[in-house]
């Protein structure tokens, strides 16, 4: 692994605040690092420094000669009159990109949805294109240059789950130069997981480095947490919580199973489920009663499209679905359709007498009247106190748990950044006492540790939460239940996850006659379900179960070998070379865990009666 960017002792402050107190780092040929920390922490800073963007006040920073660099910024800077062919390709032939299957590739996997393989489709003006276009031609031309570092600031931003997907298996698996970087900021926690083979965080003007993505990075700061301090306190502690859930996913569940550590079984094993489902569930359905919000045989309908054809949905007390689909397939009008905002073109909307709802919209312009009010004044002006969990807790300690320490509290809302505003509105929301919570794309501008910090908060919460949602992560952190729009009008269930969505998407496209779409409505409080296909018979049943115990036996004995080697690992901690013979070890483990599980999950929707 040779050297390409060194930094040493760099030390930079904007005005008040130390940004990086004498930092040293490097970036070497093969590293895939994702960057981490707080919103103003100085992670795109960061990324500036190591460009070459940003100077700093003092120390080093050096680059192998020659070195070619590309960056993606959170704000574009594509020229408007620019067409795309010149924006992703330059002044390449036709016939030389089109013979790239590389650039091919890119062109498909990220321009698809402007037709940019399309006649005409590469010619197309960028400025009547909105920012999610936008955002995917900058990142298309970088990709195409092919430069030997890549620096990406939050580039799965206006990437719908299908896009997020895609640009993780092109960074990890088809862009395999070893001679190259990626150094990428983000708040995506799947695709930082998916992605990176290390993670740096930045937290008080330091960068700490954890090898691995978003999972080994939770694990080794909790575990740095257990060794600095084993007191009972730190045992409740978030990492512990969302520790504990990255262990636990169902196998049923699982399109992420590298969320699940078995290494932390000592850490961890006396740490509750993240949310008592039992005691939430029976809470809700006191405060909500039998009936929360129907829609019968619901159909809408937006000019010529159909975006909901004769859907029946039950909502029951407690639910918390998570909502997924193509863009433009009606997620939000979905959302606003459970709260009547949008009128039904056929059907009807049945509403329990004790119903509260609350809406986080994407646009969060509720607070626009609060500009010149404190937030904590913002807060309180809805309600002081309110019942979360076993407890009552105090607007001020809920904003502090949000992130609003108590000088920001007395912070103006005009002054607050995106993500801060969000947050604002997410805790004057909760102040309400809502059981209905309706959240549309909530991690937008928000950092991992406030999502953290907002899945625990809503742990404690006791009522029915849809959410609408590109973040894969947060939909089976918060969400006991994916549901799906494929753009047919339907709703379809999603046993498997996002990862089913994702092969349904495949079939459809792969399909010329789009078969295996959803049918009928659902009822009885469930979505629609998957149909076309043939019943199994009793001798594939008798077969599929067979196959779910043979591969609960072999996941046993993998959670076994993992253990084991896990024991071996901390043994050997010094010695690097046993460390790292270890790894692959381990690595090949939990690949053949994937497969293993990807199994029980096509044995189990044969199996279920």
């Amino acid at each position: 692994m040779a050297n390409l960017i060194s930094v040493e002792k760099a030390d930079l402050s904007l005005g008040t605040t130390h940004l990086l107190d004498e930092v040293s780092l490097g970036v070497a040929t093969g590293d895939r690092i994702g960057v981490v920390g707080r919103n103003g922490g100085g992670k795109s800073t960061l990324l500036r420094v190591l460009s070459g963007d940003r100077e700093i006040d003092s120390g080093r920073v050096a680059r192998t000669t020659g070195l070619t660099m590309g960056v993606l910024q959170q704000s574009d800077a594509l020229d408007p009159s620019w067409t795309v062919r010149r924006a992703v390709l330059g002044e390449q032939a036709e016939h030389e990109w089109a013979a790239d299957p590389r650039v091919r590739t890119i062109l498909d996997g990220l321009l698809g949805g402007i037709d940019a393989a399309g006649v005409g489709g590469l010619d197309s003006v960028i400025g009547p294109m909105s920012g999610g276009e936008r955002r995917r031609i900058a990142l298309a031309a970088l990709l195409v240059a092919d430069p030997d570092v890549l620096l990406l600031d939050e580039p799965t931003n206006h990437l719908d789950v299908e896009g997020v997907a895609w640009l993780a298996s092109y960074l990890s698996q088809v862009r395999s130069r070893g001679d190259a970087a990626l150094v990428v900021v983000t708040h995506d926690r799947w695709f930082l997981d998916a992605v990176a083979t290390s993670t740096w965080e930045v937290v008080d003007g330091r960068v700490e480095s954890y090898e691995g993505g978003y999972a080994a990075y939770v694990l080794a700061k909790a575990e740095r947490a257990r060794i600095a301090s084993v007191t009972a306190e730190r045992r409740d502690n978030l990492l512990r919580k969302e520790l504990a859930w990255l262990r636990r996913g169902a196998p049923a569940r699982t399109s992420k199973p590298k969320f699940r550590i078995e290494a932390a079984s000592a850490l961890i094993d006396d740490e509750p489920p993240p949310r008592d489902e039992v005691s939430l569930v029976s809470f809700a359905t006191r405060r909500l009663g039998k009936d929360v919000i129907d829609l019968l045989d619901a159909t809408i309908r937006w000019g010529e499209r159909t975006l909901l054809d004769r859907v029946t949905w039950r909502l029951a007390p407690g639910d918390r679905v998570g909502i997924v689909g193509v863009n433009g397939a009606g997620k939000s009008t979905l959302l606003r359709a459970f709260l009547g905002e949008v009128d039904l073109t056929a059907g009807r909307r049945k509403v329990g007498k004790t119903v509260v709802t609350a809406f986080l919209s994407q646009e969060v312009t509720e607070l626009e009247r609060l500009a010149d009010t404190k937030v904590i004044d913002a807060i309180s002006e809805v309600r002081s106190y309110i019942a979360l969990g076993k407890g009552e807790i105090s607007a001020s300690q809920l904003a502090q748990r949000l992130g609003f320490t108590g000088l920001r509290q007395q912070s103006l809302v005009g002054e607050l950044s995106g993500g801060e505003r969000r947050r604002l509105q997410f805790l004057r929301l909760l102040m309400t006492e809502p059981n209905v919570l309706v959240l549309d794309e909530p991690t937008n501008d928000l950092d991992i540790e406030t999502l953290t910090s907002m899945e625990d908060v809503l742990d404690g919460w006791a009522g029915t939460l849809l959410v609408v949602s590109h973040d894969r992560y947060l939909l089976e952190r918060m969400c006991d239940r994916q549901v799906a729009l494929l753009g047919d009008g339907k709703v379809r269930d999603l046993p498997g996850g996002v990862e089913q969505y994702l092969e349904l998407r495949h079939q459809m496209a792969a399909s010329s006659t789009g078969s295996g779409g959803a049918s009928g409505g659902g009822s009885a409080g469930r979505a629609p379900a998957a149909s076309g296909a043939a019943p199994s018979t009793q001798a594939q049943i008798r077969e599929a179960r067979r196959e779910l115990n043979r591969v609960d036996r072999q996941l046993s004995k993998l959670s076994q070998a993992e253990e084991k080697l896990h024991t071996q690992m901390v043994a050997q901690a010094a010695d690097h070379a046993a460390v790292l013979e270890l790894n692959e070890k381990l690595r090949a483990i939990v690949e053949e865990r994937e497969e293993l599980e990807l199994a029980w999950l096509e044995a189990a929707e044969i199996a279920e009666p």
